[in-house]
């Protein structure tokens, strides 16, 4: 019983993560797979513990800030924050560009750190951390399936779900077939540069962030911005620095530690 309720607890907190704009009472309960009485108590818990909210107007379901903050506790008392920090912001400043570090939750990349850079002109492009980056249409996602075989990726992608394709940029794969020229190209250099693709006029470069022994894939460190600025030989050139980083992040032992840690 303790572990039923435990699965339906954390399946709900899950599809709340996922549609971060809210969900009905009858959709979590098909979701879950619970009855309507049984998902009602389960979200009267979480809302008397801080959880979740109820909009008054529509009535849905969301996530409050909770997790999220608890999330960025327990990465600060790691130490993961004040190691990995001073790189981000140095590469920040050195790119002018957004510099972002996801981790591995399971099958999911999820952004738990970034840097700032002050862009020389032009637009700047910023995202919260905490965001779960979607895998079939970013660099950061690219460069991690990268680490699979064709097959094994491919699976990954398609356990996410159906693959959203509303407000994506004009390059945005349209079928699993159509991403694997894009891991192809991660395995060959070494590095997944996009354009136009997650977004609409936004382009990315990543890079795998391994364990200290280099033999895993662990987590991934991408730059962001808008493609008038990171054309394809802005983001070629900018790769050797990005690499670099990775490398030195993958070297430290204390977040190697908790990278490898927290891997699936």
């Amino acid at each position: 019983m303790a572990a039923s309720l435990i699965t339906r607890t954390l399946g709900m907190i899950e599809q709340l993560a996922l549609n971060p704009h809210g969900l009905g009472l009858v959709d979590l309960a098909e979701r879950t797979a619970m009855p309507k009485s049984g998902a009602q108590r389960l979200l009267n818990d979480l809302n008397q513990f801080g959880y979740v909210a109820q909009d008054k107007v529509s009535g849905d379901y969301v996530l409050r800030t909770r997790l999220a903050a608890l999330g960025m506790q327990h990465l600060a008392n790691s130490g993961f924050d004040d190691v990995a920090q001073p790189y981000l912001d140095q590469l920040a400043e050195a790119s002018g560009e957004l510099v972002r570090l996801a981790v591995l939750d399971g099958e999911r990349l999820v952004f738990v750190a970034k840097a700032q850079g002050s862009a020389r002109s032009g637009l700047r492009y910023d995202a919260p951390s905490g965001e779960v980056a979607p895998l079939f249409c970013t660099a950061t996602g690219f460069v991690w399936l990268a680490s699979f075989s064709d097959d094994e990726a491919l699976r990954i992608i398609a356990a996410q779900g159906p693959m959203n394709l509303e407000n994506r940029g004009p390059n945005v794969p349209r079928t699993l077939t159509d991403i694997l020229p894009h891991l192809h190209a991660a395995r060959t250099q070494g590095y997944s540069q996009v354009h136009d693709m997650s977004a609409p006029g936004m382009s990315a470069i990543a890079v795998p962030v391994t364990d200290a022994g280099g033999a895993k894939v662990i987590g991934v460190l991408a730059i962001g911005g808008p493609s008038a600025r990171l054309t394809a030989q802005a983001l070629a050139d900018i790769a050797p620095a990005l690499q670099q980083t990775a490398k030195d992040i993958s070297s430290i032992g204390v977040l190697s530690e908790y990278l490898r840690t927290t891997k699936p």
